[in-house]
């Protein structure tokens, strides 16, 4: 399950609190995936609303300021396929540690290009180190790159916007709404820039937040959001729904 409890929260108000100010202006680097681990779905998703669940972790990386690491395969969904038999083990540390673990083998599958066999990534007639996991015949970039509300356009929505809005790109982070439990918000401030803002729901549950911030004045120009969440009324009063996002500019 999602594993955000309040303590999380702060904890990632913390860190990127943290990387703000402690790295003297120098540029972190930030990512949750490796080829060690379980990919996201396993190890933060709630089998309900893993797709919400990465845009948030999505939206975390890429709009906070750092450069940004993510593992082939995030931006699609891949998931987790780990080997059934010991037999068909390749980790050598799945093979002397089976069943208790199982290896590395299930976040390490073949990049998922499309529905056809061997999801592109080799000829149907060979046979790839790793097989292909089922999910492929769904969750690949064929599938997902003409669908303007799949995880894949999200992913190019947010490098888009790290490309071309200036402070989206390198402006500063500042905590909003830091007493709050359930969401994580910030704003970021670029010289000339118009203001950004950014609101994340850890949560299951629809929650209401307020972005206001010292001097905030004007309208909300929505830069990204979740597919089909309404558009708010104002910087008090902008609505999430369960494992929500919103990202506005400040005109």
């Amino acid at each position: 399950l999602f594993p955000y409890t309040t303590l999380f929260r702060s904890t990632f108000r913390t860190r990127l609190t943290e990387a703000e100010t402690q790295l003297n202006g120098n540029t972190p680097l930030l990512l949750f995936d490796n080829h060690d681990n379980p990919r996201m779905d396993m190890r933060y998703g709630d089998g309900v609303h893993d797709t919400d669940i990465q845009r948030v972790l999505s939206t975390v990386l890429f709009a906070s300021r750092g450069a940004v690491q993510f593992y082939y395969g995030d931006e699609i969904g891949m998931k987790t396929t780990p080997p059934a038999r010991k037999e068909d083990v390749k980790d050598p540390v799945g093979q002397l540690f089976w069943p208790f673990f199982k290896g590395r083998d299930g976040e390490r599958t073949p990049m998922q290009w499309d529905g056809s066999a061997n999801a592109g990534f080799t000829p149907a007639s060979a046979t790839p180190w790793l097989p292909v996991p089922p999910t492929a015949a769904t969750v690949n970039v064929q599938a997902e790159k003409n669908d303007s509300n799949s995880l894949f356009a999200w992913y190019q929505a947010l490098i888009r916007l790290k490309k071309t809005n200036p402070a989206f790109a390198s402006g500063e982070d500042t905590m909003l709404d830091t007493t709050n439990t359930q969401v994580l918000s910030w704003l970021r401030q670029a010289p000339g820039a118009p203001t950004v803002v950014v609101s994340v729901n850890f949560t299951a549950e629809p929650q209401t937040v307020n972005l206001s911030f010292p001097g905030s004045v004007g309208k909300l120009k929505t830069l990204l959001e979740t597919p089909s969440a309404a558009e708010p009324d104002s910087l008090g009063q902008v609505q999430l729904g369960p494992f929500g996002v919103y990202i506005g500019e400040v005109q």
